[in-house]
């Protein structure tokens, strides 16, 4: 990969899916080991919780994050709705992410709006986009971004890395490629984008 790639790796499933938090000392150390291996290409990692996994878990939630490496960027996925609701146990991890500096991954997609929850609890964001194939949508949501990304810059975020999702991976590049040029045209930066290949 080029030197300026970044991964963004993922918890294994048996941490946060099979598991659930309990007994995860072995493999947290593996992936620990995974990642660091990755030295400069290492971004933040994240933890897609099960779509079950309400507030009502939340204590096993807070007391692993509060025992990850502080050194080691981490954002969490909430997929249940509860998580955006305002209830006191939900209230709480959030609480406890903004306290360890620990994002919460923002989903823009179609039919979870409440995943789009719009709340910073660490200086970075993983942002999973979830396109429409090249439908004037995407552009306008992604021109949406651009603006909030360049007031969210003013107010001390350091770094975004965008997670894109389409019902056909083909549009996947192009889509990138967009997102690429919005950043250059409205932020006036930088940013690889796939190059298009013949075949």
């Amino acid at each position: 990969m080029p030197d300026d790639f970044r991964f963004c790796p993922k918890f294994p499933a048996i941490i946060s899916h099979y598991r659930r938090f309990n007994d995860c000392v072995g493999p947290t150390d593996d992936f620990i080991e995974g990642i660091l291996a990755l030295g400069k290409k290492r971004g933040p990692s994240f933890i897609q919780l099960p779509p079950h996994f309400s507030p009502r878990h939340a204590e096993k939630l807070n007391a692993y994050l509060k025992a990850w490496p502080r050194e080691l960027e981490v954002a969490v996925e909430f997929r249940h709705p509860d998580w955006f609701t305002g209830s006191p146990e939900a209230e709480g991890t959030w609480a406890t992410m903004l306290e360890l500096g620990m994002g919460a991954v923002i989903s823009d997609t179609a039919l979870r709006r409440d995943a789009m929850h719009m709340r910073m609890t660490a200086p970075f964001l993983l942002l999973r986009f979830g396109g429409y194939s090249g439908h004037a949508s995407d552009a306008l949501r992604l021109k949406a971004w651009c603006d909030r990304l360049a007031i969210w810059s003013e107010q001390g975020l350091k770094s975004v890395d965008l997670l894109v999702h389409q019902p056909d991976s083909v549009k996947t590049p192009d889509t990138c490629r967009l997102f690429a040029d919005l950043v250059e045209e409205r932020l006036k930066l930088k940013v690889r984008a796939p190059i298009p290949t013949l075949f």
